[in-house]
């Protein structure tokens, strides 16, 4: 049973993250996810500040807000500074984690107090971290149902704003020639963004929640180019990077996280020799088409 629910909660973030990432993966903002994973140390520790107690809740409230806060200073960076995307990120996470650890310093210098304590779950510790209701019902792990809320929370907005988030992806300038606020979809798919990687890097851990935002929709952007499809392909391969890592890891009795990675990460390289396979065909009809 602990496999199902490891599973389980892996497959269910795995999508979240997946789906999300295709997004980013065609912005050019691939790495935003572990950005955000440094930027949010000076969120924990105001948080702590304010609240006085190491709490989940809190923590994550903190960290979410700064995440917000990242997406926001790296748009700036690279639309008002005219910085390249991946300059932005790196200044922005970079200077917000500088400003996490003086804080640290100052003022929680005698607490335990980084992403490790508040973020970086383990997966494997799914099965024990059961909801129990206070009539002593066992409603099962705690992060199946976070995951799940967050997966439907993360499915209707690309459901209900497909439109906006489709046409602001590829062509910025004709979405505000139709007249679409290309700024209010953008921070929300950012925001999206850093309150599925804070949810789930105290979930299932960094490694994962990284991998998962970039690896399934890089292989699925390899071998379609219609978005739709890349969806559904990054959500298929998110979910076998998952059941396929776990057991892998079961063999070789070593780190779920790591072998699921892995796993993402081969799927990327038989998709990536699909794509130039598919590549190599097409200019040998086009040399032999050129010739006849």
């Amino acid at each position: 049973m602990d496999a199902f629910w490891i599973i389980l909660s892996s497959s269910l973030i795995a999508v979240t993250c997946s789906l999300l990432g295709c997004y980013l993966v065609l912005r050019k903002m691939a790495m935003i996810g572990d950005a955000i994973s440094h930027a949010v140390l000076p969120g924990i520790v105001i948080a702590y500040l304010i609240s006085g107690s190491r709490e989940a809740l809190p923590m994550l409230i903190g960290a979410a807000i700064i995440g917000v806060f990242t997406t926001v200073l790296i748009e700036l960076f690279y639309k008002k500074a005219k910085l390249q995307i991946d300059a932005s990120i790196g200044i922005t996470f970079t200077w917000l984690f500088a400003i996490g650890i003086i804080l640290i310093s100052l003022f929680a210098g005698q607490v335990d107090l980084d992403q490790d304590c508040v973020l970086y779950g383990e997966i494997a510790y799914v099965p024990l971290d059961l909801w129990i209701t206070d009539a002593g019902v066992n409603m099962g792990p705690r992060t199946v149902w976070i995951s799940a809320s967050l997966l439907i929370l993360i499915l209707s907005f690309i459901i209900i704003g497909y439109k906006g988030l489709f046409l602001t992806t590829f062509n910025e300038e004709f979405a505000k020639a139709l007249g679409i606020a290309v700024g209010f979809w953008h921070y929300s798919l950012m925001s999206a963004v850093s309150l599925t990687t804070v949810i789930s890097f105290e979930s299932v851990g960094a490694i994962l929640v990284v991998a998962f935002l970039i690896v399934p929709a890089s292989a699925a952007y390899l071998i379609t180019h219609k978005l739709k499809e890349m969806l559904i392909l990054s959500a298929i391969f998110s979910v076998l990077s998952s059941i396929g890592g776990y057991y892998l890891a079961a063999y070789i009795n070593g780190s779920i996280a790591g072998a699921i990675a892995s796993v993402a990460g081969i799927l990327f390289l038989f998709c990536w020799l699909i794509s130039m396979y598919r590549k190599r065909n097409n200019t040998s009809r086009l040399i032999l088409n050129s010739t006849s």
